[in-house]
């Protein structure tokens, strides 16, 4: 789907409920909740991919990101006891349970520089025996050690989490995080904003208006952060379209969102009763909203170890730019039953994304262009 000219790919529309919002977008209007909506019940998806791969390439033309990165877990140990997670063990003595020393996290971090890495990724569960000063010492190691990488770790929960540790505000941690080196924010735990979800799924975690709280506070930091959504369990389509107007409103307010990353839920080895993964079908729509209401977003990404490489490649001609990265050993899906690979290969991406009919783009973590793989 090559549809900068959108004209030519609006002749097949066959769902005229989408008219409306096909005027919007080319006039550069911004959706409803309503448009949000329609679009998530709409059947007419070459349309709707049609309609999300024009604003793709209206903001960033034909080229598609990947970075090469390593995500490090340094505990799955963790205080709370989400239902839909299956990665957490509150049990410090289970066989499944497990903790990093530093030693560990410097070998890994060392690894994936050998490897061409300019990027960790580093979140993991609330350890009820690590204080504030190891998950800094984490961070003040790292940079120790490799002064160029970017460091990007702790979601907001585990920023409250330390918050609570310390006795310190999330200014006053983030502030003290960044001074060790920590460079920006990963958008995990999000999950659904929707109260009512929560409920159910992670009872025990902070709400949604917390999450977005520390999210700006480190965006006035002068911290990037990503930001997440989880779909595919009990939240229904109405939920996921508020999640993303309460994203784009907090975007408004601090353009410090560099993407948002749509997460398939993975049913395996949890509490939730839900024993099918999403369909591709739910996978490209989801991403396609998201590019259609997020107007203000820069990027939208095709996680692969969630939705796997082929509905990736597919979800770069419905609103998605970027396919994540090598990553190099993922934990937390897998533990979930993701089926994909733990860890891709550069010149595998640079090929699915040329497949794709895009333009393969080295980035660093704030998408700035390493190489451009004409």
């Amino acid at each position: 789907m090559q549809f900068l000219d959108i004209q030519d790919s609006l002749k097949f529309l066959k769902d005229k409920n989408l008219i409306p919002i096909v005027d919007k977008v080319l006039d550069e209007k911004r959706l409803s909740f309503e448009d949000g909506v329609t679009l998530f019940n709409t059947n007419d998806l070459l349309t709707l991919g049609s309609l999300a791969n024009y604003v793709t390439e209206k903001k960033n033309g034909k080229y598609a990101y990947f970075v090469m990165n390593r995500q490090i877990n340094p505990t799955n140990v963790c205080t709370l006891d989400c239902k839909f997670c299956a990665f957490a063990d509150m049990d410090k003595n289970s066989p499944k349970a497990y903790e990093m020393d530093y030693e560990q996290i410097i070998e890994k971090a060392k690894y994936a520089i050998e490897n061409g890495a300019t990027e960790v990724h580093i979140v993991g569960g609330l350890h009820p025996d690590w204080d504030f000063e190891r998950y800094l010492n984490i961070v003040a190691i790292l940079r120790k050690n490799f002064p160029d990488l970017h460091i990007k770790a702790f979601t907001a929960v585990e920023i409250d989490y330390l918050s609570q540790l310390s006795n310190l505000s999330y200014e006053e941690v983030l502030i003290k995080l960044k001074e060790v080196g920590l460079n920006s924010l990963p958008g995990g735990g999000a999950e659904i904003f929707s109260p009512r979800v929560r409920r159910i799924i992670a009872p025990t975690k902070i709400g949604w208006k917390k999450y977005l709280e520390i999210h700006k506070i480190a965006h006035r930091l002068g911290l990037h952060s990503t930001t997440t959504m989880l779909y595919g369990h009990v939240e229904t389509k109405e939920e996921r379209v508020d999640h993303m107007l309460k994203v784009r409103e907090a975007q408004d307010e601090t353009g410090g969102f560099t993407c948002f990353i749509p997460l398939a839920y993975q049913p395996e080895n949890n509490d939730l009763e839900i024993t099918e993964h999403t369909s591709g079908i739910d996978d490209l729509k989801t991403i396609a909203v998201s590019r259609l209401i997020l107007d203000n977003v820069p990027h939208i990404k095709a996680y692969w170890v969630m939705i796997g490489e082929k509905v990736a490649q597919v979800a770069l001609n419905f609103g998605a730019d970027d396919m994540d990265g090598t990553v190099m050993e993922e934990k937390i899906a897998h533990f979930a039953g993701a089926k994909s690979p733990t860890q891709q290969q550069k010149d595998r991406l640079i090929r699915l994304i040329k497949e794709a009919g895009k333009i393969p783009v080295e980035r660093d973590t704030l998408y700035k262009h390493i190489k451009v793989y004409e």
